[in-house]
């Protein structure tokens, strides 16, 4: 089900309890899941332009939470604009998603598609101009990766393969999907920083750390103790969201 919180777009919403989570003069801003809507980032790009003019910082960085690809239409078109986009930030960091995750399987293991099909991937293919052939039959999976892997170019390859599962500034954790929070955050399995729910989302006390993940879709951005969501379900409802983490305020910035 998806949840929803009172955080509305712009209002500044200290994390809980209020400290001081980065230093002096540093801004991140964290963007969340795109899912191939190439638009939105365009548009949710001039709000952080926009919001950083207003209101300068020594030292800005941008973490992007994953899931570039699937779902929507453009993903080919999102991933150009990543490697050719414009960029404000003195520092860009790019976390992996599950579905790039499928999508690099793909590339070397064709029987992938039967899954990754039905996760959004063929609106993937579709972008870099592969066609598919439904019903997609197991005799056909060789020839789509074959096609496929002609098909995306090696700078699109080489950013798959530069993605990170992880990262961590001041008392935030970045992860796309979020963590165990059984485990320290230092050994966090790559599994659970892809794909993990629950028990994540229903724990209720402080980590290490204060995590912004993306991959769960909600109506409005979610700020806990433990967690920031921001996946706000861009690919259906045109709604792409950046949380803007500045000392101890927490505001976001949405399309």
């Amino acid at each position: 089900m998806i949840r929803s919180l009172l955080s509305r777009l712009g209002q500044a919403r200290p994390a809980a309890p209020r400290e001081e989570r980065l230093p002096p003069g540093v801004r991140v801003y964290a963007i969340g899941d795109v899912h191939g809507r190439a638009d939105l980032l365009d548009r949710l790009y001039a709000e952080i332009a926009a919001d950083l003019k207003a209101r300068p910082a020594k030292k800005v960085m941008e973490v992007f939470l994953g899931d570039y690809v699937d779902r929507g239409p453009n993903s080919k078109d999102v991933i150009d604009w990543m490697l050719t986009g414009p960029r404000v930030a003195h520092k860009r960091i790019c976390l992996r998603g599950n579905h790039e995750l499928m999508m690099q399987a793909f590339l070397e293991d064709a029987s992938v598609i039967g899954s990754w099909g039905q996760f959004g991937g063929l609106e993937t293919l579709y972008s870099y101009g592969v066609k598919v052939k439904l019903p997609l039959g197991a005799h056909l999976y060789q020839e789509v990766q074959q096609a496929f892997c002609a098909a995306l170019p090696e700078s699109h390859a080489e950013f798959l393969r530069s993605l990170r599962p992880m990262a961590s500034v001041g008392g935030y954790f970045f992860a796309h999907a979020g963590v165990n929070p059984a485990k320290p955050l230092a050994v966090q399995t790559e599994s659970d920083l892809y794909w993990i729910r629950e028990p994540f989302l229903r724990h209720h006390r402080r980590l290490e750390k204060v995590v912004v993940h993306g991959h769960t879709p909600v109506e409005e951005p979610e700020v806990e103790v433990h967690r920031i969501g921001i996946d706000t379900g861009a690919y259906i409802t045109g709604r792409l969201t950046c949380a803007v983490l500045d000392g101890s305020e927490v505001s976001f910035l949405s399309t």
